[in-house]
């Protein structure tokens, strides 16, 4: 996997609330010690779990910030800095560089839909061009369930061939195994991370980069055996019970709305109750819900 600029298992990690619904900086820091202490190659956060499209600018900023100076090396850091208008895209991307954090993952542009590659293409030539910093490693984002904007594999191709050392991964969270195939194919080192935890060892196997993805924020231990062993036939037991116990935790975290499920977990996991809290539009579980999830949890391998 030398080949791949971008390799490993990141966690999209969620983004912990104080009771005034604000950021809780300590708590965000603590965790993402946590998830490198437990085999995480880096830190995906401000993303869909990480309620990112819920902060505003300042807000986003404040959390890189906050983890940057807790110590968090600014190298295992990929904020989200994709937003709708452009200029903030800049913006976003250019306070990462600011702070040492030279890979992001970027969504498209997402209120307008029905847009062309040609839309597409000129949204993220214009982002890049006005970035203008050599450092820069961008990782796109594909999650069209929601989004609803799909980046199609001859956009992909484009954006490689206009920017073929800053356009370097994707992060493909449409669960779609084939259009992985597709992108490994079609673009020989370029690195393909799973967004869906259950796909990891079939991508690896495959020839991807591995995986951003939510259920690292609760068994990151176990992705990291199947990313490190996958191709070990002395340990394919390892790593088949390490991906069942993946499955088994992304599984729960479907039974309910996934994000304040997430949340609800890592808070049993780690006892501390204020991880419960989501921002609107986004709602905690009742506590019928909470009470039977934990109960669920308490069960799992």
């Amino acid at each position: 996997m030398s080949h791949h600029r971008i390799t490993g298992v990141f966690s999209a990690a969620a983004t912990p609330l104080t009771a005034d619904n604000t950021p809780d900086f300590a708590l965000f820091t603590d965790h993402c010690r946590q998830l490198l202490a437990e085999g995480c190659h880096g830190v995906a956060l401000l993303g869909t779990t990480g309620e990112a499209n819920s902060f505003s600018c300042s807000e986003r900023r404040a959390i890189l910030e906050a983890a940057v100076k807790a110590g968090i090396p600014a190298d295992r850091l990929l904020p989200g800095t994709g937003v709708v208008a452009i200029p903030e895209t800049v913006e976003l991307t250019r306070h990462a560089l600011s702070l040492g954090v030279t890979k992001v993952v970027m969504l498209p542009p997402f209120y307008y839909k029905g847009v062309s590659d040609d839309g597409l293409f000129a949204a993220y030539s214009q982002v890049l061009e006005k970035v203008a910093d050599t450092r820069l490693r961008v990782i796109l984002y594909h999650i069209p369930q929601v989004s609803g904007i799909p980046l199609s594999i001859p956009l992909i191709g484009r954006l490689i061939a206009a920017f073929p050392e800053t356009v370097v991964g994707i992060k493909e969270s449409a669960g779609d195994f084939n259009n992985m195939q597709a992108i490994i194919a079609a673009h020989p080192g370029f690195s393909v991370l799973a967004g869906a935890d259950p796909l990891l060892l079939p991508l690896m196997k495959a020839g991807g980069a591995g995986c951003i993805t939510a259920t690292s924020n609760l068994v990151a231990d176990s992705l990291r055996t199947v990313y490190d062993h996958f191709h070990d036939e002395a340990r394919a037991a390892d790593v088949e019970a390490a991906q069942a116990r993946i499955n088994a935790y992304r599984t729960l975290s479907n039974s309910y709305v996934q994000i304040p499920t997430i949340k609800a977990m890592v808070g049993l996991k780690t006892g501390n109750p204020a991880w419960k809290r989501t921002r609107a539009p986004l709602m905690p579980l009742t506590e019928a819900d909470h009470a039977a999830l934990a109960d669920s949890y308490a069960k799992l391998p």
